[in-house]
């Protein structure tokens, strides 16, 4: 076993009480998350918390080294500190440190939902962001509500030159993936119904 998955396995027994820890490369190392919110990083076999600002005071007085990552052959520091063998020995306050950064993650992702705009969503340009504003839905949660359907009615109602690729969009900003990435059978449920929507318009402008 390597010296990183051997820090995972570490982390997860004496974190253990925080939740169930996940972990997936990142970094050229392995993220730590709870619920999908990363606290944490395993990096060439050390581990790394996650800065918050309730930690920043005990970063610096405990001189806690950042972690560095190449990028265009420049070093980078990271908002991600390393855990000394003196803090490993101390149980109770690593936990601690680490519930902080946890709780400090989940803020800062709630601020940044809270703040998200339309075109922040997989596959949503700025110009699919203007289109849906002006068609009345101008909050993800307006998107979510309605679905990819509707939405994409209201748009083809002032654009018929919108295609089935801006559904697949808008299906994919919903459910938070890449349209390509888009189950096929979720694709072909798509392609039926906006294949029957422009055969209904269709005999709708002849009657």
């Amino acid at each position: 076993m390597s010296q990183s998955k051997k820090q995972i396995e570490k982390a997860r027994r004496q974190l253990a009480e925080l939740g169930e820890i996940e972990c997936r490369s990142q970094f050229g190392g392995y993220s730590l998350s709870i619920e999908n919110v990363v606290f944490a990083l395993v990096a060439e076999g050390e581990l790394y918390l996650r800065a918050c600002e309730q930690v920043k005071p005990y970063i610096v007085e405990r001189k806690m080294q950042p972690l560095h990552f190449t990028k265009r052959g420049m070093p980078v520091a990271l908002d991600y500190y390393r855990v000394d063998d003196p803090l490993w020995k101390e149980h109770g306050q690593l936990v601690a440190l680490s519930r902080l950064c946890l709780q400090g993650a989940r803020q800062q992702r709630t601020r940044k939902q809270q703040n998200q705009r339309l075109k922040d969503l997989p596959n949503l340009t700025i110009r699919i962001e203007t289109l849906l504003r002006q068609a009345g839905i101008s909050t993800i949660a307006m998107l979510k509500e309605q679905g990819a359907r509707r939405c994409w009615l209201k748009l083809y109602a002032s654009n018929n030159n919108l295609g089935i690729n801006v559904l697949f969009a808008l299906e994919g900003a919903i459910t938070g993936r890449h349209h390509e990435a888009l189950p096929e059978s979720v694709k072909t449920e798509l392609r039926q119904w906006h294949k029957e929507t422009l055969r209904r318009w269709a005999r709708q402008q002849k009657s």
